[in-house]
C-alpha cells in the first residue's frame, strides 16, 4: 500500500502561524485522533533518528507499549514510510526485526529566496539532500522567482530521482520585510515584495501545498531534525546570509514571540558600528563582507569560493571576522543571560571554514566576559543552504513529524 497523500493532508498552504499554535493565549485540549497521530509521528521520528532500530528499542525510547508499537510500525510499513531490513543477529530468543525509514517514502522541496541568491533543493525522508540548484542573482523580483522555479523545478526533480506523487509539499523560506528593509545597491521596484502573497505567486506553478516561513526560523527548525539538536535541545541559531537573522529553539520547539518576530539579532543596535544608528547586520552579513572585499579590489566571484588564499583577501576576511566578533559579543551576552541556551549555532551561506573561525574567535571573546553560564558556540550541522534545506523540511514537520501543535484541539470562542 502506498502513502495516501489526500487533499486534507496537502492544504492549500501552511504558514508559521500554524506551527506557533502551541503559543495560543487560550487553553487547548486534545482528542484520541490527535493523540494517535502524535504517537505515529513520534515512532516515525524515533526510527528516522536511529536509522536502524527495533520495536523493543522504540518502546524503550518512547515509553509506548509493545502492542502500540507493533500496530504503529505496521501502519508505517503499509504507508511506505518504513521498511524492514532483516533481523538483528545475536542475543537470546527470536532475532529482532530491524526497522529503517524508507528514503523514498516521502519527499520535500525547499525554496530559499534571499536578496543575493535563489536556491532550490529536494529532500528525502531521511533528510538527505537529493538535488540542489542555486542561482546567484541580486534582488530577484517576484516574476524572476517564478521564472526560476519554472526553469529549474523539473531538473531538480529528475536529478533527485523524486517521485512526484510522494512529494508532501514545497517549503518557502525568505527574510521578513524583504522589500522594506533597505540594503546597499537595492534597486527601485524591489519593494514589490511588500505586497506579494507568496502562495498566490507560486501556487499556479506548483502542484503541491506551499509551506512558508521566515528563513532563520526554517533554518532553526531544520536544525532540530539533525543530531546536534538532540545533544543541544535549546539553542539560538545565527543565520548569516545577505543579512543576519536568528531564531530561539527551546526544548526543540521554535519560539516566535508575541508578534512572531523573535530572534531579530541583526536589527539590534551596534554602538561600536561604523556610523550612528548602526545595527549588527551592518557588519555581520554577507553583504557587508562582499562590500569590504570589493572595496579592497578583490571581490569574490561567489561566496562559496571563499577563502581563495589571496593575501589581500585574507586581510579583509580577518578584519571582518574581528569586527563581527565585536558586534556579536553583547548580543550573545544577552542571549546567554536571558535565554540560557545549550549552544549558539552559526549557519547560513558563509563558507564552513569562515564559520569555524568566527565561532572560535567569538568563543574566545566571550571567555573574557563574566557570565552565569556558558553556551557552546559552534557551526550548525546544516550550515550551507540551511534556509533551503529547512524549507524542504517544513512539509515533513507539518505532515509527518511530531510537534506540540499536533496535539492542540482548538476551543470555541
Amino acid at each position: 500500500m502506498g502513502l495516501a497523500i489526500t487533499r486534507d493532508m496537502r492544504p492549500e498552504s501552511v504558514g508559521a502561524e500554524a506551527r506557533a499554535a502551541r503559543l495560543s493565549r487560550g487553553l487547548s485540549g486534545t482528542n484520541l485522533e490527535r493523540a494517535g497521530d502524535y504517537n505515529l509521528r513520534t515512532v516515525l521520528q524515533a526510527i528516522r533518528l536511529n536509522r536502524d532500530t527495533t520495536r523493543v528499542e522504540i518502546a524503550q525510547q518512547t515509553g509506548l507499549t509493545a502492542p502500540t508499537i507493533a500496530n504503529i510500525t505496521g501502519r508505517l510499513i503499509d504507508m511506505g514510510l518504513v521498511r524492514t531490513a532483516g533481523r538483528r543477529q545475536g542475543g537470546r530468543g527470536q532475532p529482532a526485526l530491524r526497522l529503517q525509514v524508507a528514503p523514498d517514502g516521502a519527499f520535500g522541496i525547499g525554496l530559499n529566496i534571499d536578496r543575493d541568491h535563489l536556491t532550490l533543493v529536494t529532500l528525502d525522508l531521511t533528510g538527505e539532500v537529493r538535488s540542489r540548484i542555486t542561482r546567484e542573482i541580486a534582488f530577484a523580483r517576484p516574476d524572476e522567482v517564478v521564472a526560476f522555479v519554472q526553469a529549474e523545478l523539473d531538473g531538480a526533480i529528475a536529478a533527485g530521482d523524486i517521485d512526484r506523487d510522494r512529494v508532501l509539499g514545497v517549503g518557502v523560506a525568505m527574510p521578513d520585510d524583504l522589500g522594506r528593509i533597505r540594503m546597499p545597491h537595492q534597486p527601485d521596484g524591489y519593494e514589490a515584495w511588500n505586497e506579494t502573497d507568496i502562495v498566490a505567486l507560486l501556487g499556479p506553478v506548483l502542484p503541491w501545498s506551499i509551506h512558508r516561513d521566515n528563513d532563520a526560523a526554517a533554518a532553526a527548525l531544520g536544525e532540530t531534525q539533525y543530531g546536534p539538536a538532540f545533544d543541544h535541545p535549546s539553542f539560538f541559531y545565527l543565520l548569516i546570509s545577505a543579512g543576519l537573522g536568528g531564531g530561539p529553539v527551546i526544548d526543540r520547539t521554535y519560539h516566535r514571540g508575541a508578534h512572531a518576530r523573535s530572534g531579530e539579532i541583526g536589527l539590534m543596535p551596534d554602538p561600536g558600528g561604523a556610523h550612528p544608528g548602526a545595527i549588527v547586520q551592518d557588519t555581520v552579513s554577507l553583504v557587508a563582507l562582499c562590500a569590504r572585499l570589493a572595496a579592497a579590489g578583490c571581490p569574490a566571484e561567489t561566496i562559496a569560493a571563499l577563502p581563495t588564499g589571496c593575501e589581500e583577501e585574507e586581510a579583509v576576511i580577518a578584519a571582518w571576522i574581528a569586527d563581527a566578533v565585536r558586534a556579536l559579543v553583547q548580543p550573545c551576552v544577552a542571549i546567554t543571560c536571558l535565554f540560557d541556551p545549550d549552544a549558539i549555532l552559526i549557519g547560513g551561506r558563509l563558507p564552513g571554514p569562515l564559520i569555524a573561525r568566527l565561532a572560535e574567535q567569538l568563543t574566545a571573546a566571550l571567555d573574557g566576559v563574566s557570565l552565569p553560564t556558558r553556551a557552546r558556540i559552534m557551526p550548525a550541522a546544516m550550515a550551507q543552504d540551511a534556509p533551503a534545506i529547512g524549507a524542504a523540511i517544513l512539509p515533513f514537520l507539518d505532515h509527518l513529524l511530531p510537534s506540540d501543535a499536533i496535539l492542540i484541539q482548538a476551543g470555541r470562542n
